[in-house]
């Protein structure tokens, strides 16, 4: 995946986490902050890796890389999505589709 690439469908990707999570996240510079009672959620881009990065104050620190086959973002440690897991720690049902 070239530079642009990643930077087209991650930026897609976090755009529409803001926009699905509503006044509860803000995406400023490629990072979404994301506050609850239950603590801040971080999400951003790493471009030297093409990932998407996760800090959660319920499961830590994990990396994402992109699935085309699936069109999902899987964790590199264990290929779970990450829309099915920030939507199970959000509790807020989460979509993004690629564009």
């Amino acid at each position: 995946m070239s530079d642009s690439a990643f930077e087209t469908l991650a930026n897609s990707f976090l755009e529409a986490l803001e926009e699905g999570l509503g006044d509860d996240a803000v995406l400023q510079g490629g990072i979404l902050t994301v506050e609850s009672d239950a603590g801040t959620w971080i999400v951003n881009k790493h471009a030297p890796t093409r990932q998407i990065w996760l800090s959660s104050p319920q499961s830590g620190a994990r990396h994402y890389a992109f699935d085309a086959g699936s069109g999902q973002w899987r964790d590199t440690r264990g290929g779970v999505d990450l829309l099915a897991h920030l939507s199970a720690e959000l509790g807020v049902p989460l979509a993004w589709r690629r564009q």
